[in-house]
């Protein structure tokens, strides 16, 4: 199965990409995770914020392949403990199509993004820094997916 995240952002601190890395080079042979960064829509006193998230919107949009399974990671999206990822894991892994997990930028994401999504999952009612939530989501998969392999990196 190849899970592809899709995260607004490019040029992120060292340790958000080092714990992203980390985890990510865990999950290799049946489970991959890859990663696509999206250019940031530009931010400035003369670009209103909606402008530049519908900007990201239309460039998420497009680096989603075709018959992917969609999940949004969003605010109000549900809340889902480890067994319940592993479970999505194990569901995802017999669909058999590309699973697509979209991170907006600092504004969030836009409205057509959230209506292509097949699943909302919300991560944490906080409101996380979009950087963060990329070592976060890794070593969430990374943990569900031990689970499912009868891997001892999940301790109840």
């Amino acid at each position: 199965m190849l899970i592809r995240l899709i995260a607004v952002g490019k040029r992120l601190p060292d340790w958000v990409n080092n714990g992203y890395q980390e985890y990510a080079r865990r999950l290799k042979g049946p489970c991959r995770l890859e990663l696509t960064e999206i250019s940031p829509g530009q931010r400035s006193r003369n670009v209103p914020p909606a402008k530049a998230k519908i900007l990201e919107g239309q460039r998420i949009l497009r680096a989603i392949p075709t018959q992917s399974h969609v999940v949004a990671l969003a605010v109000d999206g549900e809340f889902w403990s480890t067994p319940k990822l592993a479970s999505k894991l194990s569901q995802w892994t017999i669909k058999g199509s590309v699973i697509c997990l979209l991170v907006g930028g600092a504004d969030g994401l836009e409205k057509d993004v959230l209506k292509r999504a097949d699943e909302l999952w919300s991560l944490s009612p906080l409101t996380l820094p979009h950087g963060l939530v990329r070592p976060i989501v890794a070593e969430a998969l990374y943990r569900g997916w031990s689970l499912t392999q009868g891997h001892p990196y999940h301790r109840r």
